[in-house]
């Protein structure tokens, strides 16, 4: 189908006017679907449907899509002036907005995790050692099924099969026990730097938006503390800028998951000063008010570790002028998946769904946050995430999957039945137009509804899930302080 365009120049970084280039768009567009398997992925009856019936083809379909770009970029009349055309940055976004706007939604995070990364590629953050691509690294990805398929959960059929037959706990102990395994080679590695005399003063434990980064923090720090090392923490909230420099938007939600909602630029400042042995006036950050009400004095004492637990440890702006030896950065990702229904169409659980799921949990239980706005907020998490977290996980000295077989069941009690937290169709029903949430909300369904959950009374008590678990941060019963959570 062909598509009127009168746009004749692009401007790229560097400023320079190049001839545009439809087939760009196109190719972009192509990538990324391909790199999640199709665009087949992103197949949603009620929503895209009738794309997929019109033009068949993933070839077609994205024809489709790059022509519908190029006919938002001509509806701007800016764009049509010869020395004023679109921007590089303008086209992507443009791309990004066409790609939701249809239902896209796995293809547009595909995108622009890859156009961060190669962002931060140019901006020398990272290197291409370091790029992970569309932040689906396929061979861990591949190794994570095979352990599930080994343990007969790589299937929500098969994961049910053991929910039912009361044989979930060898999954259980196997997971937590790879988990744990996981946490003791991160902290070997910290004592190996430590042991040949690198200056390491500083530990992030970073990660996306409730991957379990307290748990795992507790569980590193008690590890090292065991060998002699001694911490001071820093709570990174203080750090966030007033209320009223956090406009609101069309449903008077503000975005407190990008980077720039702290200060960055005094962040930088402190953690500079404290490994340099000075004394800071940290900032003292009240929720309640929405503003730093106070301030208090801390020092970095010899032979202490600095502790971070960060969404944007990873932020290369944050350490500014830090060097990497004085660092050890730990990323934590649930990074566990598996086939839909019986595997048959090849469809792979997401395990954003099930942070989703997880922060709707902590959101409602200890932060009197509905989860329906948790969902109605989940774009913001996604973006962030997709800008200054997933990108940068190449430079992780060490990852660790937070990620488990079991934790769906766990949460499903909680979730649905009488008193169930899970939003109601008709909540959901005032912000229908609101395509992510909707789709978000229509997978979390389907998911839930194929899922055997555990009862009430089996995650009440730590006889099959132990209070130690990461689970236990989201589903209650944990047995480790969660500072968060009080």
């Amino acid at each position: 189908m062909a598509v009127e365009n009168r746009i004749v120049k692009v401007q790229k970084r560097n400023r320079a006017l190049v001839k545009f280039d439809a087939e760009r768009i196109l190719r972009a567009i192509w990538r990324a679907a391909d790199s999640i398997g199709g665009f087949e992925q992103d197949r949603l009856p009620g929503i895209n449907e009738p794309i997929f019936q019109a033009w068949g083809t993933d070839e077609r379909i994205a024809e489709f899509l790059a022509e519908a770009v190029v006919v938002c970029l001509n509806s701007d009349p800016h764009h049509l002036i010869a020395n004023f055309p679109p921007t590089i940055e303008m086209i992507q976004d443009e791309v990004l907005h066409t790609l939701r706007s249809y239902g896209f939604q796995n293809t547009a995070d595909a995108y622009a995790c890859y156009r961060w990364g190669r962002h931060w590629l140019r901006e020398g953050a990272i290197t291409p050692e370091k790029f992970v691509g569309n932040g689906f690294p396929a061979a861990r990805m591949e190794s994570i099924l095979e352990t599930n398929r080994r343990r007969g959960c790589d299937t929500v059929a098969g994961l049910n099969e053991l929910t039912r037959s009361g044989r979930l706990g060898p999954v259980i102990e196997a997971s937590l026990a790879d988990y744990e395994a996981s946490l003791d080679q991160a902290a070997r590695k910290v004592l190996e730097r430590l042991n040949r005399g690198d200056a390491l003063r500083m530990i992030w434990i970073t990660g996306p938006s409730s991957s379990g980064k307290t748990t795992t923090t507790v569980k590193l720090t008690q590890r090292l503390e065991r060998e002699g090392l001694r911490f001071l923490m820093l709570n990174l909230d203080d750090y966030f800028w007033s209320l009223v420099e956090h406009p609101t938007d069309w449903i008077n939600d503000r975005n407190y998951e990008t980077p720039e909602a702290m200060d960055i630029q005094l962040l930088n400042q402190h953690l500079r000063a404290l490994l340099a042995g000075e004394t800071i006036e940290k900032p003292v950050y009240s929720f309640k008010e929405g503003r730093r009400i106070a301030s208090k004095r801390i020092r970095l004492e010899r032979g202490q570790v600095l502790l971070l637990d960060c969404l944007h440890g990873l932020y290369p702006p944050i350490t500014e002028g830090i060097a990497p030896a004085a660092q050890f950065r730990l990323f934590i990702e649930n990074q566990n998946m598996l086939w839909e229904g019986d595997g048959s169409s090849r469809r792979l659980t997401r395990f954003t769904d099930v942070r989703l799921m997880r922060r709707m949990l902590r959101d409602a239980r200890h932060r009197n946050h509905s989860p329906l706005l948790t969902l109605l907020h989940w774009h913001y998490v996604r973006s962030g995430e997709l800008f200054s977290i997933i990108p940068l996980s190449g430079l992780a000295d060490h990852v660790v999957n937070g990620g488990f077989p079991f934790e769906i069941p766990a949460m499903k009690p909680l979730l649905c039945g009488t008193g169930g937290y899970f939003p109601r169709p008709e909540d959901l029903q005032p912000y229908r137009s609101f395509l992510d949430a909707r789709i978000r909300y229509e997978r979390l369904q389907h998911l839930l509804d194929q899922v055997e959950g555990l009862s009430r009374e089996q995650i009440a008590t730590c006889d099959l899930i132990p209070g130690d678990a990461v689970i236990r941060e989201f589903i209650g019963g944990s047995t480790i302080q969660i500072p968060h959570n009080e």
